[in-house]
């Protein structure tokens, strides 16, 4: 990248359709020179989700800015509206899910922006956390 990048619009973000939700990198080593921070909007769609899984070397915030999200953090579940976040440290088991009829949007925010290892670990077949979620 020859000049740093310091204004991202959404057309500009890094775009990514992953299992069953769509993904805008806003603020990502491969949309600006980010190092320490990574940022991105995410659209969850009626009965869609995040299935539960872990950033081992990532600390993250979820702020939930249209809908309503069921977030797990670990064994805990809190529906949380538009202005509330839920922050899960490094390491911890984590989902995100939208139990309702319309489009749910979520900011996750994530530091640092490199890392050495995987960026998350699918844990979702897992004991205990194949069972919480049963009959949801």
């Amino acid at each position: 990248m020859s000049t740093p990048r310091r204004f991202i619009t959404t057309a500009e973000a890094l775009k990514e359709d992953f299992k069953g939700r769509t993904n805008y990198w806003l603020c990502h080593s491969e949309v600006c020179e980010a190092k320490d921070l990574q940022i991105c909007r995410a659209i969850l769609p009626a009965g869609e989700g995040h299935p539960f899984h872990t950033h081992p070397e990532l600390e993250e915030a979820i702020y939930v800015l249209e809908g309503e999200v069921e977030q797990w953090v670990e064994h805990e579940k809190r529906l949380l509206k538009p202005g509330e976040v839920a922050h899960i440290p490094k390491g911890v088991v984590h989902a995100t899910f939208n139990p309702t009829q319309r489009d749910a949007v979520i900011l996750a925010i994530l530091s640092p922006a490199t890392y050495s290892g995987p960026f998350a670990v699918d844990v979702s077949a897992s004991a205990p956390w194949n069972s919480l979620r049963k009959g949801a």
